[in-house]
């Protein structure tokens, strides 16, 4: 009662429930590999793209009021953490899906195996322990495959998700800081500019 053998006796349903499985897997160790790049690629590059995005706006609208200047930071801010949010989350919910569906492709394989097996056994009209053990536990395999794609798309899923949360937590708090002192330098430039109407009137 070993792999080959249940290969060997499995019809093309449970075969292509058993490629499902492995497509599955693969995707799972795929995605989780990407994701972890991502997400430490973007510790990098997402903390330097908020402040090029706020120095550009801060730039552009030096001629504002405080409140105007203010709405249009927390804007581009907004704008640019939603973009990375949805940069980092790609693939996060096919993990979900794997998880939660691969339980159920591999039950109903061990489903069709054990019922193709007695299907095969009341044809023959033997229905003892050994005719019956062998074949039914082949067809367990299936509930096992099912269960080894299911508890790694499980724990990938959840690596990815709280990956995702910390580096969220550092950009709204590094956007909270860039809000900030683009507000406490706003009055400064309002007073620079306010000189240099006095000046070119005078």
């Amino acid at each position: 009662m070993n792999f080959s053998d249940f290969w060997s006796h499995a019809d093309a349903l449970s075969h292509g429930l058993s490629i499902v499985l492995l497509v599955m897997s693969i995707a799972t160790w795929t995605i989780l590999i990407l994701r972890v790049l991502a997400t430490r690629q973007a510790h990098v590059t997402a903390v330097e793209d908020l402040e090029k995005s706020v120095a550009i706006t801060a730039s552009q609208s030096s001629g504002l009021s405080v409140e105007h200047r203010k709405d249009v930071v927390e804007q581009v801010l907004l704008q640019q953490l939603a973009r990375t949010r949805n940069n980092v989350e790609r693939g996060v919910s096919v993990l979900g899906s794997i998880a939660s569906i691969s339980p159920f492709v591999g039950l109903f394989g061990t489903v069709w195996g054990i019922f193709h097996a007695l299907a095969a056994i009341g044809q023959t009209g033997q229905a003892g322990l050994a005719q019956v053990a062998g074949p039914v536990g082949e067809a367990l395999i299936m509930t096992g495959m099912g269960l080894a794609v299911a508890i790694p798309a499980v724990l990938a899923y959840n690596a990815c998700v709280r990956l995702n949360r910390v580096l969220l937590n550092k950009l709204h708090d590094q956007a909270h800081t860039l809000l900030v002192a683009q507000l406490l330098s706003a009055p400064n430039d309002t007073a620079k500019s306010g000189q240099q109407l006095a000046g070119g009137r005078a």
